[in-house]
């Protein structure tokens, strides 16, 4: 904007002398400007959290409650498996436990019994070790029944499958009526809360990318998404010499899949460049143009060659301007002046 009042203001102070066709042409300086330099690359979209569930006990596929494309939540119940034999296992670990307990109960009474007779010197010190090594072995047994009991939960736990994190299912890789053993492939999914995109970058890149760390990704809808972290590999591919490179994501971004191609931006740097209102520009049919009005007010349209498009309505001119010409903001306008000026 203060460029635009800049220009207004010469071209106020220039009124008098310009041609009246001219003079109420509203108008831009091409400004120089010191600009990221970005460099552009492919790069695939990847899931940050991905990968197979197996079976950790052995047993019968009762069922497989999920398909594949469907959404799961953390700790959701994906696969049941027939769990006869782990909860024999566990109700026979909960008895042992018991019997273990009341044991303890009944050596910790005898010991105290002991203990007590012991300390008036009514019984020898043998039957005092007695009762000590007793009670230590009823703990022993009770802290045995009790590791056994956890090992059983968790057998009789392994027999429901839980998703490790909300996702989506990719594959089943099992059947209802197999029977699988610890290690037995089920079930693969990914997670879509958390992407991230990898990149060939090339060696030339490598140290710039590394130095400045900041990178960018193109949204399907035409939006650009800064990366929260860039990441380059120290080691280079030895048959294309390049950097594997990953930019994180934020978190539950929603339009983007795993395997998906994207366009990435990498700031290498800076670099001074010119720029004019993007309102400036004049496309007629494949011709990219802008009309510059000169000092004494004559207008001349003139083609260009424009880049990327800046924030606060501004694009790069890459050919075709010089910095501090005056270019018409309103082509149209600009246009009809034109063909006054030609016809006088």
């Amino acid at each position: 904007m203060p460029l635009l009042r800049t220009s207004l203001m010469l071209a106020f102070a220039s009124l008098i002398s310009m041609p009246s066709w001219a003079a109420s042409l509203a108008s831009a300086l091409v400004e120089p400007v010191e600009l990221p330099s970005v460099y552009r690359l492919d790069g695939t979209v990847e899931a940050v959290n991905r990968g197979t569930l197996s079976a950790q006990t052995s047993g019968q596929i009762q069922q497989i409650l999920v398909d594949v494309d469907d959404l799961v939540v953390e700790d959701q119940v994906i696969i049941q498996l027939k769990d006869t034999e782990q909860k024999a296992r566990l109700d026979q670990a909960k008895a042992n436990l018991q019997a273990a307990q009341a044991a303890l109960q009944e050596a910790q009474r005898d010991y105290q019994r002991v203990e007590g007779v012991y300390a008036k010197k009514l019984v020898s010190k043998s039957e005092m070790d007695r009762a000590t090594a007793a009670l230590k072995r009823a703990r022993a047994q009770e802290k045995a029944a009790k590791a056994a009991l956890k090992q059983a939960q968790e057998q009789y736990a392994y027999t429901q499958i839980r998703a490790p994190y909300t996702g989506v299912v990719t594959q089943r890789l099992a059947e209802v009526g197999e029977t699988v053993q610890p290690g037995t492939p089920l079930i693969s999914g990914v997670s879509l809360d958390q992407l991230r995109v990898t990149v060939d970058l090339p060696q030339s890149l490598m140290s710039a990318v590394r130095e400045q760390k900041q990178g960018k990704v193109l949204m399907p809808g035409g939006d650009w998404i800064e990366a929260t972290r860039v990441t380059v590999f120290p080691l280079a591919d030895s048959g294309s010499n390049t950097f594997k490179t990953r930019l994180l994501l934020p978190p539950k971004l929603r339009g983007l899949f795993p395997g998906m191609y994207v366009k990435s931006a990498f700031t290498t740097g800076s670099e001074r460049l010119l720029v004019i209102p993007t309102a400036a520009v004049a496309h007629r049919s494949e011709v990219t143009a802008a009309y510059v009005i000169s000092d004494n007010g004559m207008i001349h349209m003139r083609h260009i060659r424009i880049g990327r498009g800046l924030p606060g309505g501004r694009v790069v001119v890459l050919a075709g301007l010089s910095a501090g010409e005056a270019v018409a903001i309103d082509p149209v306008a600009a246009g009809v002046a034109l063909k006054a000026q030609r016809a006088e």
